[in-house]
């Protein structure tokens, strides 16, 4: 079994249903139904932001069908978006990464970071910052504010990860 979902349906059977538009990101239908109109937005942003279209009975990340009606192919590995922007699904926006990758172009801290900064633990009066790459953890130093552990922390990200875009 691949590692990734793939699904038995063709950019053909796909595009029977529905229109990309590289340039915006959006899908609309192509055909009629009793809930939908020809030309109407597909899809819903679900909690974390991402587009999904609902088609033959199954739910599909829009990033990855607009990979499929780009390129003709189910994506090998993960989508990510460049900018961050979950719902952004430009095709200038997207690219194919691992999932190593991916995570190398986190922006935000996760919500129970008490510093609040992506690389910064808080401990006490005193900040850390720390990166991980090629699977090592690496401390960059202590710092008296959440401000340089951070600045410290992006300068070892645009160094250190390749996939970064900040």
């Amino acid at each position: 079994m691949k590692k990734y979902y793939q699904s038995d349906f063709t950019a053909e059977q796909v595009s029977a249903v529905l229109d990309y538009a590289p340039l915006t990101g959006l899908f609309t239908y192509k055909c009629k139904s009793h809930r939908r109109e020809v030309g109407q937005l597909a899809g819903r942003a679900d909690t974390k932001g991402y587009f999904r279209i609902r088609l033959f009975g199954r739910e599909f990340k829009s990033h990855r069908l607009s990979w499929l009606l780009t390129y003709g192919v189910w994506p090998a590995e993960e989508i990510d978006h460049k900018n961050g922007v979950p719902g952004d699904n430009r095709l200038e926006n997207l690219r194919e990464v691992t999932t190593a990758e991916n995570g190398q172009n986190r922006r935000k801290a996760q919500k129970n970071n008490r510093s609040g900064f992506l690389g910064v633990s808080a401990v006490g009066n005193v900040f850390h910052a720390q990166i991980k790459a090629t699977g090592t953890v690496r401390h960059l130093g202590s710092y008296e504010t959440a401000d340089e552990a951070h600045a410290a922390y992006l300068a070892a990200k645009r160094e250190l990860h390749s996939a970064c875009t900040i």
